[in-house]
C-alpha cells in the first residue's frame, strides 16, 4: 500500500483505519459485557487493545509513511504508550457519560470514540511519525 505524507489524505486514511478498530472494538465490546457479563470498563480496556492493535498494523501499512523509530518494538511501545492515553481518555469519558449522564454505554463509546480518535491521530502523527519529533 502506498502511504503519503499528506496530512488530510492521512486524516482521510486513518478515518477508515479508525474505523476498521472501532468495528472490533465496539463490537467486542459488546460482545464481552452482553454475554460473557464483564463489567462495561474492563469489557471498554480488552476491546481497547484489540482496536490499538488493528489501528497500530493498518497505520503502518496504510496511513504514516514516515518510520521515525528503526526499531519495530520500540515504535509500538511509544504507540502504545500513546494509546495507554487513549484508553485512559476512552474509559474517563465512557464512565462519565455512562455513570454520570446516565447515557447507556454503547452510546457513551461512540461518543467517547469521537473525542479519542483526535487524541490518538495527531498524537501519533506528531510524537511517533514526526521526522522533526525525534
Amino acid at each position: 500500500m502506498q502511504t503519503t505524507n499528506n496530512t488530510f489524505l492521512q486524516l482521510f486514511r486513518y478515518t477508515f483505519v479508525g474505523g476498521a478498530a472501532f468495528i472490533a472494538d465496539f463490537g467486542l465490546l459488546y460482545v464481552l459485557t452482553e454475554h460473557m457479563h464483564l463489567h462495561y470498563l474492563l469489557s471498554a480496556t480488552f476491546a481497547f487493545i484489540v482496536g490499538l492493535t488493528i489501528n497500530y498494523l493498518l497505520s503502518k501499512l496504510w496511513v504514516f509513511s514516515n518510520n521515525t523509530i528503526k526499531k519495530q518494538w520500540l515504535e509500538f511501545v511509544i504507540f502504545a504508550l500513546i494509546g495507554i492515553v487513549g484508553l485512559s481518555l476512552n474509559n474517563l469519558f465512557l464512565w462519565i457519560f455512562t455513570d454520570y449522564c446516565s447515557i447507556h454505554y454503547m452510546l457513551s463509546k461512540i461518543l467517547t470514540t469521537i473525542i479519542v480518535f483526535f487524541w490518538n491521530f495527531l498524537a501519533r502523527k506528531l510524537i511517533l511519525f514526526n521526522p522533526n519529533a525525534v
